[in-house]
């Protein structure tokens, strides 16, 4: 598929999820019925070693950062088991830890980890989530980092159900007054079990719902990352090191690889990004975009950014696509500094 199909396919997915129109499929209802099938048949085969419990990276990084009396800055994990940090044994080794960690490297200031993310959630559980998050009034996130996708594509939930579900919590968030950075769905494609065509067929669904999951995400004034599969080409050249025990979740490496590319654009949310670094690089195809298009060439290339720009155009919204240097994540401490709170 190419890259203006995708996008005209993305653009329809987002706009029946704007305006409560019915399932588009992603790539037929019976297609991914066999997806479904041979993703659960893999799961079965390769699910011996997966952690049955995901380590609780909550608490405080960065600790010993000078405050400056200012409080330390409250980042959310939201999503499902690839946001929750399934299928490694440490707490460091986690996503919302090595993004805390690296968060407080950058801003030079402690950075408070929480989560609500859980295991084998679907976009529909993020309504609960985000209640969660906002239960207190006092204590909005300065950002929320949602990952989720993967179960809406295995489970068969209509393209258009699960870019609605994303959207709303996304304006949520955003009207509460936190920052949103979405990893947008990983590339199921890259789950060695499952066999061709269907590998063939998971990537292409996979990269149909990030696509119009970006779409809905910039047009709540979030911005997204593509996780596509799990964050660069090494994911597929040596998927033995990068993904976990079960075959099926990211290992300690997989993760590391995820959050380098999520930081860069978790900081730019805040204004913590070098300004030069804010400015399209032609050399690295960056660029306006109408939000479509961005979203569709953003999900065919791992890593890369999208994040709103001028309210419109001829072809409806634009968007900014970046494909931001990744900055290497800082070990975090073997155990969290303090217990969030």
């Amino acid at each position: 598929m190419t890259s203006m199909s995708r996008a005209r396919v993305a653009r329809r997915i987002a706009a029946g999820a704007a305006y409560g129109g019915g399932g588009i499929g992603l790539a037929g209802a019976a297609t991914v019925g066999l997806l479904l099938a041979e993703v659960q048949l893999a799961r079965r085969r390769v699910g011996i070693g997966t952690p049955d419990r995901v380590p609780d990276a909550a608490g405080l990084y960065g600790g010993p950062l000078p405050t400056a009396g200012e409080p330390p800055l409250r980042l959310v994990m939201l999503g499902d088991s690839t946001a929750a940090g399934q299928g490694v044994h440490r707490a460091a080794q986690t996503p919302g830890a090595l993004l805390a960690s690296g968060l407080a490297a950058v801003a030079e200031r402690p950075v408070r980890l929480a989560s609500v993310a859980l295991p084998g959630a679907r976009s529909d559980d993020l309504d609960r989530q985000v209640t969660l998050v906002l239960s207190d009034p006092a204590r909005v996130p300065d950002v929320c980092v949602i990952m989720i996708g993967a179960n809406d594509v295995t489970h068969r939930m209509p393209a258009t159900t699960s870019v609605r579900h994303l959207s709303g919590a996304v304006r949520r968030l955003r009207t509460a007054g936190a920052e949103v950075v979405v990893g947008t769905c990983p590339d199921l494609g890259t789950i060695e079990p499952v066999r061709q065509p269907l590998r063939w067929l998971a990537r292409r669904a996979s990269r149909q719902l990030a696509a119009a999951q970006t779409i809905g995400v910039v047009e709540q004034g979030g911005r997204t990352v593509s996780l596509g599969d799990l964050l660069g080409p090494e994911f597929a050249q040596n998927p033995r090191e990068l993904f976990g025990p079960d075959n099926y979740h990211p290992s300690a490496e997989g993760y590391a690889t995820a959050a380098m590319a999520v930081l860069p654009t978790v900081c730019a949310a805040l204004g913590l990004w070098p300004a030069e670094e804010e400015r399209p690089d032609v050399s690295r195809r960056e660029g306006f975009l109408p939000v479509a298009r961005a979203a569709a060439e953003a999900a065919s290339e791992a890593g890369t950014e999208v994040a709103a720009a001028m309210p419109t155009g001829p072809r409806g919204p634009w968007a900014l696509l970046k494909r931001r240097r990744r900055r290497r994540v800082p070990e975090p401490e073997a155990a969290p500094a303090a217990p969030s709170g």
